[in-house]
């Protein structure tokens, strides 16, 4: 009896010895020097990247979004680790790349550039019949602010600055050229046309180089244009540059005023072009993308080319980006009924 009480105590004392240990299982399985909790947390960090990232520039090689994605892409693979590819998709105003975009999983693999106001006039113009809308993307972090500028031949005696022209285009027509219906430099005439009282007529071209032989050979009155397009031609002694669209001059024409600063009235004119994913990408992911693109905007190499070629690095991040976006699609939305729409 006394040997079969003996054994039960120790079963007793053997069995709770377990059930401590039990109990303390959690401190007892974290690594060394590591607190409780920590492996879990390092656990739940995405494993990304890990292979190629696909870039999609909704426009044809060798135009400005193409130029400034190349020369940003190596360096962002140094900070990513992983090769960053440029896939050029050109067509239906930027909305052939947008829609690959929006059809690819949300995983961090395939981004693309975004651009206005074609991203916006793109599902605005009700003939589109798109039910995308801002809401559909997950916008990163934008690269550059290309401002609109209001130029005319260097020759051009009629206009010394742009009030000259202000005041001589609300009583007398005035050619002026734009990209297509619903382009950013077409919304630069429309806005002038509703806010100043000028009387703009926009003749289409199928790009800005060709406008600007348009211009120069006294065809059309008006190059509406942005900085990035201006600066050779204007150092060539071919282009006049009367004005920004901006709220602020841009360091490429120091001596540009805005049009807020000559006639007093503000108006903004100009190209986003940013970094976006499909809707529901990791917000990690999402954070870890935005450091890698800042970092690579800013390099000091990347900033210098980008200005040489008189585009502004803005750096805009998430929230922040999608709001400029909003501003902007209420510009469009202000001005759609002057197209019809």
């Amino acid at each position: 009896m006394k040997k079969i009480v003996a054994f039960t105590a120790v079963c007793v004392l053997a069995l709770g010895t377990l059930i401590g240990c039990t109990a303390k299982s959690p401190v007892a399985s974290k690594k060394d020097g590591e607190p409780a909790g920590a492996a879990q947390a390092s656990a739940s960090q995405p494993d990304y990247p890990k292979k190629p990232i696909t870039l999609i520039v909704s426009f044809a090689a060798g135009g400005g979004t193409d130029l400034g994605a190349r020369l940003l892409t190596p360096i962002l693979e140094k900070e990513l680790g992983v090769p960053v590819v440029v896939e050029n998709k050109p067509g239906g105003g930027g909305w052939i790349g947008y829609s690959e975009l929006l059809g690819a999983k949300p995983d961090g693999y395939t981004l693309a550039y975004v651009n206005t106001p074609g991203l916006i006039t793109g599902y605005v113009n009700p003939t589109a019949k798109r039910k995308e809308n801002l809401d559909s993307f997950d916008f990163i972090i934008n690269h550059v602010l290309d401002a609109g500028v209001i130029a005319v031949r260097a020759d051009d005696k009629r206009f010394a600055d742009i009030k000259d022209l202000v005041e001589y285009a609300k009583k007398n027509e005035l050619s002026a050229s734009s990209n297509g219906v619903g382009s950013g430099n077409h919304f630069a005439s429309l806005q002038m046309n509703k806010q100043l009282g000028t009387k703009l007529r926009a003749v289409q071209f199928g790009g800005t180089a060709e406008a600007l032989t348009s211009v120069l050979g006294s065809h059309v009155d008006v190059l509406m244009a942005k900085v990035g397009e201006v600066v050779e031609p204007m150092k060539e002694g071919q282009l006049k540059v009367l004005a920004v669209m901006m709220p602020n001059r841009v360091p490429q024409l120091p001596d540009v005023p805005t049009l807020k600063e000559a006639v007093g009235t503000n108006i903004d004119n100009y190209s986003i072009r940013g970094i976006a994913g499909p809707k529901g990408m990791d917000p990690q992911i999402v954070a870890k993308l935005q450091g890698a693109f800042e970092k690579a905007m800013k390099n000091p190499e990347h900033a210098k080319k980008m200005s040489d070629m008189g585009l502004n690095i803005d750096t805009t991040k998430g929230a922040d980006f999608k709001q400029m976006l909003k501003k902007e699609e209420t510009s469009v939305n202000e001005l759609k009924s002057l197209l019809g729409w």
